[in-house]
């Protein structure tokens, strides 16, 4: 059920990310689903091969090299997936944030629940 629930918070947030920002586009939710599936995926597979390769120069950068790759990986979605299109490497970098931003949210919001606190 934890899973199912996060890939529709997931699949919102892309749907939402695509109407604020004028550089993505979705066709649809089933293609949003897919969309979250995909970059779920790329996060859990390539991401931490990336981090670990790129250390050295993360390390230079103050970490701002994660930026970057986040923003590479949104572009690699949008390639794999059709219907999902993200205009350029900037409108992949403000997408990126915003879904690390909802993430954070629903996270934290998450974590609240379960621990019980509540205001």
């Amino acid at each position: 059920m934890h899973v199912l629930i996060n890939l529709f918070l997931n699949t919102v947030a892309v749907m939402v990310g695509a109407y604020l920002l004028p550089g993505v586009d979705v066709a649809g939710f089933w293609t949003a689903l897919v969309a979250a599936v995909v970059i779920g995926i790329i996060n859990a597979v390539l991401k931490p091969i990336l981090i670990i390769l790129t250390l050295p120069i993360n390390i230079l950068t103050l970490g701002l090299l994660t930026f970057v790759i986040n923003a590479m990986l949104i572009l690699l979605a949008s390639v794999l997936v059709s219907g999902f299109d993200v205009a350029n490497f900037w409108s992949a970098l403000l997408f990126s944030l915003l879904l690390s931003l909802f993430s954070l949210v629903f996270n934290t919001h998450r974590a609240e629940y379960r621990s019980g606190y509540r205001k």
